[in-house]
């Protein structure tokens, strides 16, 4: 086949976990002879990430072990493997497993991936620390998007600054406030709040302390579901994170941020709901948690506009929902199944001059599997919602059958691996 030897000049709007990923596929799955241009620009001053600690499931290590970024992580010793994930309820006893063991105990797929809890900070490292490697990749800070203008040839952004930057096709990765979506591709489509939050912070953990997980463990009440987990190798420091049914503030980010900052409130509502656990450490990581911050959890409508003809928005920008246990994996797949939609556009001789027909091609691919995450994500909501003793009694009796039922399905997408889906066009 053909290929046009002139690279692609790509704006990505973003510099998270999402936009540098993003640029990091766009460049392992480019023709060697065509590796496109690449500019992130970041609003922030500083490349930063804002949350807790994630779970990256197998299918997702795979991807960040494709991009080079796994072994920086394990070189960085960033993270805590995870070989099960146990459910408790705080009342009572536990519940049920769900593992990343695999048939060997080695993991899932091939190659096989256990699981591996790691802080939003120390993955944005290792995914910079790649980028930094990358000579046709360039990050700027500190600039703010005003206007975006597209037109059959281009599309061009101009920031605050007054400063214009033009380029053959923007992606947007700048999340559930896309100003990517909001001014250009999309404006009606505005995230909503769910009216669940997730208050978390980190317990500095002496050796002897007793737990009641190996690793990481959701422990439910009838207020909601508190997740504590080891996100470093040396388990010294424990994640808390309470996913609950809270009333929206209704000032915005500010609000919430003020919310969050007043930390014994925060722990005060945290205790009330699940100070009275009979699993001891429940209440002594809540009281022994340095700081709480509070994540309001916002969602865009199922259905919406994900591109124009030369602009496309990835991950929360595209697609936020609550989180169903493979949040972050869902972007980096998105990443890499673009990605590789676009390489094969551009080993075709570019046709028409237009990605239109790549971006279609990604749409048909992705958008049925983000309909099904997103139906996931509604459960996650409804099982947070404060429930009296009847309600919350039939959860704990559906849970255990529940994650039984679904195993097959879930270990069915932990081995897949995007890199090789057939892509159809």
């Amino acid at each position: 086949m053909a290929t046009n030897k002139k690279p692609l000049d790509i704006i990505i709007l973003g510099g998270g976990i999402a936009g540098l990923t993003t640029a990091l596929a766009l460049t392992k799955f480019a023709p060697k002879d065509s590796v496109p241009r690449i500019q992130i620009i970041e609003i922030r001053p500083v490349p930063a990430t804002i949350g807790g600690a994630v779970n990256l499931t197998p299918n997702a290590l795979r991807i960040l072990d494709h991009l080079d970024v796994f072994k920086v992580i394990r070189e960085k010793d960033y993270g805590k493997d995870i070989d099960e994930l146990e459910v408790f309820d705080i009342h009572s006893s536990k519940l049920a497993v769900s593992d990343f063991k695999g048939p060997e105990g080695k993991g899932i797929g091939n190659p096989p991936f256990k699981a591996l809890r790691i802080t939003r900070g120390d993955a944005l490292k290792a995914v910079l620390e790649v980028i930094e490697r990358q000579e046709n990749i360039s990050l700027t800070c500190g600039k703010r998007t005003v206007d975006i203008k597209e037109t059959e040839d281009d599309v061009t952004i101009t920031f605050e600054d007054g400063v214009p930057c033009t380029g053959d096709i923007l992606m947007g990765c700048d999340g559930i406030h896309s100003v990517t979506r909001l001014k250009h591709v999309d404006p009606e489509r505005k995230e909503t709040y769910t009216g669940v939050c997730n208050a978390f912070g980190f317990a500095q953990v002496p050796r002897d302390f007793e737990v009641h997980f190996k690793c990481t463990a959701l422990n439910f009440s009838q207020r909601g579901i508190l997740l504590t987990s080891y996100h470093d190798s040396k388990m010294e420091s424990v994640y808390v994170g309470a996913l609950m049914s809270v009333p929206d503030i209704g000032t915005g980010r500010d609000g919430w941020k003020q919310a969050g900052a007043d930390a014994e409130t925060t722990r005060a509502d945290i205790l009330r709901r699940f100070g009275d656990a009979k699993i001891p450490c429940v209440r002594s990581l809540i009281e022994m948690t340095e700081d709480f911050y509070m994540w309001p959890v916002f969602t865009l409508s199922k259905d919406g506009q994900w591109s124009t003809n030369r602009c496309m928005l990835l991950g929360d920008a595209a697609h936020a929902m609550p989180p169903q246990g493979e949040s972050t994996g869902i972007v980096f797949e998105d990443t890499v199944i673009f990605s590789r939609c676009l390489a094969q556009w551009m080993d075709q001789g570019q046709p028409g001059g237009s990605p239109r027909e790549a971006f279609d091609a990604y749409e048909q691919l992705r958008k049925p599997r983000i309909a099904a995450a997103f139906e996931e994500s509604r459960a996650v909501v409804s099982s947070v919602t404060d429930a009296g003793w009847l309600g919350y009694t039939l959860k704990t009796w559906v849970i255990p059958w529940f994650i039984w039922y679904t195993r097959k399905s879930r270990d069915k997408h932990f081995e897949e691996d995007v890199t090789r889906v057939e892509l159809g066009y």
